[in-house]
């Protein structure tokens, strides 16, 4: 993994990491904050596909799952010759704050002129995250195409 190409994304959210957690678990619970259709098998090895934003899936496998801990699974497009289902690996921490969680994204292995459409996205979907998390609405998905 090459740290010039790495995309570190925190997020603070005031509920425990195994509430946080939950929304990993399920592809309902998944799309509920990110994506409109998820195909999910949360076990090494497993299928990860997300249509994000309604006209393309990103897709890769999962590495690794530490209930209430972390999920990793890899990423890349689906037709993105760049950056291909599986080119890239996201870590998604969740490290206990007092009552609450620091949710801290990593994306790793990005293409350089990928780095800030994923960061953008990666922000966005990460408040998104801790809205549904906290039980609040998190509004309209801006990021959808039409």
């Amino acid at each position: 993994m090459s740290e010039d190409n790495d995309l570190v994304v925190e997020r603070r959210v005031a509920v425990p990491p195994e509430r946080v957690f939950s929304y990993f678990t399920d592809s309902e619970k998944w799309t509920a904050w990110q994506g409109v259709e998820a195909e999910l098998e949360l076990q090494p090895g497993g299928i990860w596909r997300v249509n994000v934003t309604g006209d393309g899936f990103a897709a890769g496998r999962v590495v690794e799952i530490v209930e209430n801990e972390r999920v990793v699974f890899t990423w890349g497009w689906e037709g993105h010759p760049q950056l291909p289902p599986g080119a890239s690996t996201v870590t998604i921490d969740l490290v206990p704050e007092g009552s609450g969680t620091l949710i801290r994204l990593t994306h790793y292995d990005l293409p350089p002129d990928e780095i800030d459409i994923h960061r953008m996205g990666w922000e966005h979907y990460t408040s998104r995250l801790a809205a549904v998390a906290e039980g609040r609405d998190p509004g309209p998905n801006q990021m959808e195409g039409p």
